[in-house]
């Protein structure tokens, strides 16, 4: 089963039983196995169906002989405009199963009882890395006017992941993820900085040196950051976060998403949702929300002040994170999405310059793949999307 961060799964307690059973299971016991696991993807919690109000949430658990609970997953189901009542079924960086072993053991029950409850396709994105790339290996790429993308470089391949592509393949699965790396669903190239054994100075000293400076610079600045505590605190983040998106051209979440999420995931556990705010002089300059699953936190939402930028709030916010899931015995702090390009004249190289500073390596996913259980429903609901897209 994956441990939510790059490599080999880590296996199940006990092999994968055979034949295996998809049967709906409880909140409680979604959340109990979780619990069980050294890490999830938090969009496979439980707290995650609550927070997708727009998605119907369903907890499913993967049962053999003798009723062992060998792995579960958060199913979101949307219906689809125009398709009567069937539905997309879809696992984001899920489910957690054994992914080492024989996918098709797996899939295959998922694939018929999410047919039996109505649903068109299924649309997984599952929690295995296919290659990793350092940050050496990306400041080289950067470097280098041949090279245009992640893809051009030799990474390091892990055997699971790449298996695991070409049995999707096999079995009929389309591949999803689009070429730039970002697109509606999850992204398929992230950025991750390795945090098992390591302490905080050698987390700093892999950082490259404007990074380093800048977090001097932020303490010298007298930037304060502290972590948010109720409604105002969150008022202040959302502010700040349609500030940053209007400066940077993107569509900003309401505050009631932000509510929903934070009372959704602390009630899950108390340490799962972090609000983190900068401050320079009363003023906030910063502000961001980390999400943390056992041994895995995420970086998930930033926003940041146009004015005072030469203080380095951002800077000093990613490090205290850095050093909360180092102390939360963190073995990875996931600064989540990248695009793969290395071309300097691409705007979204500015992306990976920021996140290649902290060290750690840039990793790629096997991606998103569907699976058409409706073959002509899934036809309309894709000639659907397509113009949709074009219409945007």
């Amino acid at each position: 089963m994956s441990n939510g961060s790059h490599g080999a799964p880590a296996p199940a307690a006990s092999p994968a039983p055979v034949p295996l059973t998809v049967t709906p299971i409880s909140a409680a016991e979604h959340l109990a196995y979780v619990r069980s696991r050294r890490s999830v993807s938090f969009l496979q919690t439980p707290a995650w169906g609550r927070v997708k109000t727009e998605w119907r949430a369903e907890s499913l658990g993967w049962y053999g002989p003798g009723a062992r609970l060998a792995g579960a997953g958060l199913v979101l189901h949307r219906p689809v405009p125009r398709l009567d009542n069937f539905t997309l079924a879809y696992l984001p960086y899920g489910p957690d199963i054994d992914w080492s072993g024989d996918i098709d053991a797996w899939l295959a029950p998922l694939a018929a009882h999410l047919k039996a409850r109505g649903a068109f396709a299924i649309r997984l994105c599952p929690p295995v890395a296919t290659h990793t790339w350092s940050a050496a290996q990306v400041k080289e790429g950067i470097a280098d006017p041949g090279v245009r993308r992640l893809t051009d470089l030799p990474g390091e391949p892990d055997p699971v992941g790449i298996r695991v592509t070409e049995r999707l393949r096999a079995g009929g699965w389309l591949p999803q993820s689009p070429e730039d790396g970002f697109g509606a669903g999850q992204p398929q190239f992230t950025y991750e900085v390795p945090l098992a054994g390591r302490s905080e100075q050698d987390v700093l000293g892999g950082m490259n040196q404007l990074w380093r400076r800048n977090i001097k610079k932020a303490a010298k600045e007298g930037v304060e950051v502290t972590v948010g505590a109720g409604p105002a605190d969150l008022g202040a983040f959302h502010e700040l976060y349609v500030h940053t998106a209007a400066r940077d051209r993107f569509t900003p979440r309401p505050l009631s998403y932000f509510t929903t999420m934070a009372a959704e995931m602390s009630a899950e556990d108390a340490s799962r949702f972090t609000l983190c705010l900068a401050r320079h002089q009363g003023d906030l300059v910063a502000a961001t929300l980390m999400v943390r699953v056992g041994g895995h936190a995420w970086y998930t939402y930033g926003a940041s002040s146009t004015a005072k930028r030469e203080v380095r709030g951002s800077n000093a916010l990613q490090w205290a994170m850095v050093r909360a899931a180092l102390a939360s015995g963190c073995d990875t702090y996931d600064l989540r999405g990248i695009t793969p390009t290395l071309d300097v004249d691409d705007p979204h190289v500015g992306l990976i310059q920021f996140k290649v500073g902290t060290g750690g390596r840039a990793v790629r996913y096997v991606g998103e793949w569907d699976l058409p259980l409706r073959p002509l429903v899934y036809r309309a609901f894709d000639l659907f999307m397509r113009r949709r897209a074009r219409s945007l």
